[in-house]
């Protein structure tokens, strides 16, 4: 660690902005140490609060409730949404689909906590593509879950390829890709009320939990939100 208590594992410009990696031990916890993303110098993830990612695999696969699942992931991040979902007998494969090649890199190469753990697991794989694209698409195979965590939420995208995604007419063909008895869901750090009317339009049932921890480093609770949805 540096004499500031702050390493670069990763920094490069990408088609979203400039992509930072950085290890830090916390000043206010000496000897935690977290990892964290930021891109453009916005800070945009970290590995010291994780309950909200994990809770999105976490409900849907309770949502479900049946065995041998097939999950697909959007945003491969930190890892930890899917990491979730592979802590559960219930789930046989997880792919997920990452946009941005660099991140990959960092799973594969080991600079990110999950590493050694995802990269040993049979069931994860991992797709460099658009998921946007990709469900607003043809169907090429039914999956049982689809989680997306890329964007900060449905109404403040990281970029441009989200494109219809959120609405009614993206949900219709993204439901195209679940199987009939699938779940969709989401993760936001905020509440969306047109999203979720969306959801209620495109699906029978729908689901939005708020998922509330406290966080010491703005000494604040800090809420994030998740839409689950399914017929």
């Amino acid at each position: 660690m540096s004499p500031a208590n702050l390493e670069i594992l990763a920094y490069e410009p990408t088609p979203l902005g400039v992509l930072c990696l950085r290890r830090r031990e916390l000043l206010s916890s000496p000897g935690t140490i977290v990892t964290e993303v930021t891109l453009d110098h916005e800070f945009l993830m970290s590995s010291f609060l994780t309950d909200s990612e994990r809770a999105l695999s976490r409900v849907a696969v309770e949502m479900h409730g049946r065995d041998g699942l097939d999950v697909l992931v959007g945003g491969l991040g930190l890892g930890y949404t899917a990491h979730a979902a592979l802590a559960s007998s219930s789930v046989a494969a997880v792919e997920v689909v990452e946009f941005l090649p660099s991140v990959i890199a960092w799973m594969e190469d080991g600079l990110v906590p999950l590493s050694a753990e995802l990269n040993a697991e049979p069931r994860f794989s991992v797709t460099r593509a658009d998921v946007y694209a990709r469900l607003l698409g043809p169907a090429s195979r039914p999956h049982d879950l689809i989680l997306i965590d890329v964007d900060h939420s449905p109404d403040d995208p990281l970029g441009s390829t989200s494109g219809d995604f959120y609405t009614e007419a993206g949900l219709t063909a993204a439901k195209e890709h679940l199987a009939s008895d699938g779940v969709l869901g989401v993760w936001s750090y905020a509440e969306s009320s047109p999203f979720a009317d969306a959801l209620r339009t495109s699906f029978d049932e729908v689901r939005v939990e708020e998922v509330t921890a406290w966080n010491p480093l703005i000494d604040e609770e800090q809420t994030d939100w998740l839409f689950f949805a399914r017929d």
